[in-house]
């Protein structure tokens, strides 16, 4: 009889971009994505692998876009990251009609619906089977979520940030755009920053980078992808040191 495959990570952090809870709706939150997300953290949790997430708020409002068309960037970024909020209200709510117990843990300060960030408190509920929502950004304007998401991987530790997006992996161009682009496996992160490939930002990578903190790149909308990632299959892309 073949032993059960053990996964090739501990404690993970994913980054759900706002974007990814729409499903084919043009903005807002698809319940069926939520149910897909929940039902896939299950699985992950089952192994044994202690999760965080931080999730974005690009469904309900871009900061960025926003302070194009003239509302001021830092009013512009607060806004984003209380939609950030709304969001993890809503993938706890989902998480827990799973069975799963979540703890909502805000960068600026909204206690009456969730905790505040506190390094410490977010190890220990990780110790604890908790799965962690981080929002609210850094708290700060001018960065995006994808850096969060790199700063709270690294203070708590994580192995990896898993990367959701709608492509299967870094390309060396816009696979939704241009034909000929080529999916790139494994990419150094001063490889990545040299191209300007673009799925996380320069910010986030070179935290990474810094860090030593490999960043896997995978399309969140394939049941089972996640599974298969933690368990050491080859799905997807993984950007970390040239000499791994």
């Amino acid at each position: 009889m073949s032993r059960p495959v053990e996964p090739v990570y501990n404690r993970i952090l994913l980054k759900l971009s706002g974007e990814a809870l729409m499903g084919s709706q043009p903005q807002g939150i698809e319940s069926g994505i939520l149910k897909d997300i929940g039902g896939e953290l299950r699985e992950i949790q089952d192994l044994g692998i202690q999760v965080a997430v931080v999730i974005g708020g690009g469904n309900l409002f871009r900061g960025v876009a926003a302070a194009a068309e003239g509302i001021e960037r830092v009013t512009a970024d607060q806004i984003g990251m209380l939609a950030t909020i709304m969001n993890g209200l809503a993938l706890s709510d989902a998480l827990e009609k799973f069975g799963l117990v979540t703890r909502v843990m805000s960068a600026i300060s909204v206690h009456q619906f969730t905790e505040p960030h506190i390094r410490r408190r977010a190890l220990r509920h990780l110790e604890k089977g908790r799965i962690l929502i981080f929002v609210g950004g850094t708290g700060n304007p001018y960065f995006t979520t994808d850096t969060t998401a790199a700063l709270r991987a690294i203070e708590i530790g994580a192995d990896v940030i898993i990367k959701a997006t709608k492509v299967d992996g870094v390309y060396t161009g816009d696979p939704e755009k241009e034909p000929d682009v080529e999916k790139l496996a494994r990419v150094s992160y001063q490889d990545f920053l040299q191209r300007g490939l673009g799925v996380m930002d320069a910010t986030a990578i070179s935290l990474c980078m810094e860090n030593h903190l490999p960043i896997a790149v995978f399309d969140l909308r394939k049941r089972g992808n996640l599974k298969r990632l933690v368990l050491g299959e080859a799905v997807g892309s993984l950007v970390q040191d040239p000499d791994k």
